[in-house]
């Protein structure tokens, strides 16, 4: 005979509702410590909260690698030396194949020169396809540290930041963090009816509810970002006041916290969040960071749909692109504001 006591029947039924809901609140909240950073006025919110053990997983995934070391200026100019050299071809031999070494370490350590190379005896061949991808990915990053400095040229103890390819790729020739459009988004669902790409829970949009593609209409598009119409009544059909941009805005935001592994307050004032005055100078640089996004994918990556294979494509034949989280990687700062350009002045 059992020595626990008899419980009813509704009884059991709460005690394993208990139960389950007890399980939801381990899986889903954070065990402390928990750290919080007041960033503006108290009595506003103005705070990020921190985590120590995620801090710590992010940071050794955030290092920056040891650059290579500087060479003597030998050999001539590249372009005259080498065939085919169509970026670069200015620099001293010396300088190039020091460039072309760090390449290599940050793109395609296991791979070597031969992921965008025919082989050693045939350099100058474009018939890889990933040599005219490099090509052009070298005057994105040059593009980047020249006329993008209100973005990446934030000031810290080693001067402007700026980019290189390791920012991206982090040692593999494919970032992590790409993506490809998603038509699903506008499609009809059959249970739920036409819900636009709305209510089916988004890992992009933080698990939520909202928008299942949020970079689309901003890094692809140039839709407006807003929550609340402007003026008091509708006029006419104007889509201000259709509420599906506030989903793609939420949704939108959602996925840019989860980039940088901050809060809302990082950019915003929780006391008036539309309010430029009274925001964070971190939500001018983002400003500027979106249509950063933007211009390199419109650009540079769609153009370059007919040079990548078919097996590199979205399932809607469009081309990879990125986002915050492709530079990001869940900090603040890529690589915590490492300065690796420093070593590379080509790269400006």
């Amino acid at each position: 005979m059992s020595n626990f006591p008899y419980i009813p029947g509704p009884a059991r039924i709460a005690l394993l509702a208990a139960g389950v809901f007890g399980a939801g609140l381990l899986f889903t909240l954070e065990r402390p410590p928990v750290d919080v950073v007041q960033r503006g006025f108290r009595g506003l919110g103005m705070f990020q909260n921190y985590n120590p053990r995620t801090l710590a997983k992010v940071a050794a995934a955030n290092q920056a690698p040891a650059p290579f070391p500087q060479v003597p200026q030998f050999g001539g100019k590249a372009g005259d030396v080498y065939k085919n050299v169509q970026v670069l071809k200015d620099l001293p031999v010396g300088e190039f194949t020091r460039l072309m070494a760090s390449i290599t370490t940050w793109v395609a350590p296991d791979q070597g020169c031969t992921y965008c190379h025919v082989d050693a005896n045939n350099l100058a061949s474009d018939d890889i396809y990933t040599k005219k991808v490099a090509r052009r990915m070298i005057q994105l990053v040059q593009d980047i540290n020249r006329n993008w400095g209100v973005h990446v040229a934030s000031s810290g103890p080693t001067g402007a930041t700026g980019v290189t390819c390791y920012t991206c790729h982090r040692g593999q020739p494919v970032p992590a963090n790409i993506w490809f459009t998603n038509t699903s988004a506008t499609a009809p669902v059959a249970s739920l009816g036409y819900v636009g790409g709305k209510d089916l829970p988004s890992k992009t949009a933080g698990l939520t509810s909202l928008e299942l593609d949020p970079w689309t209409p901003y890094l692809l598009g140039s839709d407006d970002l807003r929550v609340t119409p402007t003026t008091a009544l509708p006029v006419g059909g104007n889509a201000e006041f259709n509420i599906k941009p506030t989903y793609w805005t939420y949704g939108f935001m959602v996925a840019i916290s989860k980039s940088l592994g901050v809060n809302c307050t990082y950019c915003h004032n929780t006391r008036q969040f539309p309010d430029w005055a009274q925001s964070t100078p971190q939500r001018a640089t983002a400003w500027y960071g979106i249509r950063l996004v933007r211009h390199l994918n419109n650009d540079y990556l769609v153009p370059l749909t007919s040079t990548f294979p078919a097996s590199r494509l979205g399932p809607n034949g469009d081309a990879p692109k990125i986002n915050c989280t492709t530079c990001h990687n869940g900090v603040y700062k890529p690589l915590f504001g490492a300065n690796l350009v420093q070593y590379y002045p080509e790269l400006k």
